[in-house]
């Protein structure tokens, strides 16, 4: 695959919700990704890491999909995961992480993962 290597933070099972959405979407289009989330599972023939690695090489996006108050525990993770940038869905927009992943050289941005990969922005 050449797409661009996506972290899906939040990841679910749940087909009604939009981390399941991106995870299909990804796969549609072709971008590989690894789904981070707090329930064991699967999508899309990967599986929903609970245990998340220190290390995902080669990783391009972070996409995020858990609201700004459960974010915080998390910082330390996503900046050390070094990614090009980060997206933050709607409802997942944090101007204190967004600041801290500038700062480190990390580009932000305030989009809907889905919208990205159907009018080939992504």
């Amino acid at each position: 695959m050449s797409g661009k290597l996506t972290a899906i933070i939040g990841a679910s099972i749940n087909e009604s919700r939009y981390s399941f959405l991106a995870a299909q979407m990804l796969n549609e289009y072709e971008h590989p990704f690894v789904p981070l989330g707090i329930k064991k599972g699967e999508v899309f023939g990967e599986e929903i890491l609970v245990d998340w690695p220190k290390e995902i090489n080669g990783l391009d996006t972070i996409t995020l999909y858990i609201g700004p108050k459960h974010q915080p525990e998390h910082y330390p993770y996503m900046l050390n995961l070094r990614p090009k940038r980060i997206i933050f869905n709607p409802g997942t927009e944090n101007p204190e992480l967004a600041g801290l992943a500038v700062i480190q050289g990390i580009e932000v941005v305030e989009a809907c993962t889905l919208v990205m990969l159907r009018t080939n922005q992504f």
